[in-house]
This record gives C-alpha cells, structure tokens and sequence, in this order.
C-alpha cells in the first residue's frame, strides 16, 4: 500500500493496518464525494467519552427523518414527505432531501436520537472496554502477575 504521508509513520506503529488503509481511502475520495454542506451540522465533545451530532433539520417532521447505524457508518437521511400546501409568498426554510454519513470508531455506539428546536440531536458514547484501558506492565515476575490494575479498578 503507498501511504501519502510517508513510511516513517509505519516505523513505530504495530496493528494500524486497516487505520492507515482508511487515511489513503480518505485522500482518494473524489471531488463529488466530499461531506454535503447542507443541511449543515456540528460535532461536539460533552466529556471523555461523550460526543453529539447536532444536524440542523428545520421544517422536518419525525417521520421524514431516518437514522441508521450498520458497522461503523451511522447515516442520517432526510426524505421530504407531502407538500404543505398554500402558496409561498418567500421560501426561506430549505427543504430539500439530504444524506449525512459519519464514520465512528469500533467503540462508539448511539446512546439516543431526538429533536429539540429544529435539531437533530444525536448522542453518542465512547466506551472502552476494560481490556482496553491503560494498564501498567510489570517488568518480570510471574505471568498473573504481568500487568498492576490502576488502584480504581482494584477498589471497586
């Protein structure tokens, strides 16, 4: 594989492979596939492990709205239903179909999905498994002994 940033970075990583196969992905992406503009969204860090997607969905109903989530692709659809009726004098408010894609880590999973003025609101949580959280290796000594717990997982 030809990494566009170069072979140091492989120098000292371990494991990385398919990471690293999804940066090249990324740089190979076409001009028509980059991230749509509209309707515009924000991605907000609420603690270590909390995050929300706020996608800005006025004049959407619940049920022109989807959500999916299959692997690590979490998809927010827009799908606008019958026409409202009257006639529009200005039509400010855009209205148009839309698709989002987020790509989210192996350990994010979608706690709740909402909407609160005019917002879709979608919260999501980091968790790592306990297998996966720092650990101290111990230098030599017997093998169940390898690796000292942090002192809060030892008191709980």
């Amino acid at each position: 594989m030809n990494y566009p940033f170069g072979r140091n970075i492989l120098l000292s990583t371990v494991g990385f492979d398919r990471l690293l196969d999804a940066f090249s992905d990324l740089e190979n992406t076409l001009p028509e596939n980059k991230a749509a503009s509209y309707p515009p969204y924000n991605i907000i860090k609420r603690g270590e492990h909390d995050y929300v997607i706020e996608v800005a969905v006025a004049g959407f109903r619940r049920d022109e709205l989807d959500i999916t989530f299959e692997g690590r692709k979490l998809t927010v659809t827009g799908k606008v239903g019958v026409e409202r009726g009257g006639e529009y004098l200005h039509r400010g408010v855009a209205m148009r179909e839309f698709t989002h894609s987020f790509t989210l880590a192996e350990t994010v999973v979608v706690n709740s999905a909402d909407l609160e003025d005019g917002m879709l609101v979608v919260r999501l949580q980091n968790v790592i498994p306990e297998e996966k959280k720092p650990r101290k290796i111990l230098i030599g000594g017997d093998a169940k002994y390898l690796v000292e717990e942090p002192a809060e997982r030892v008191a709980a």
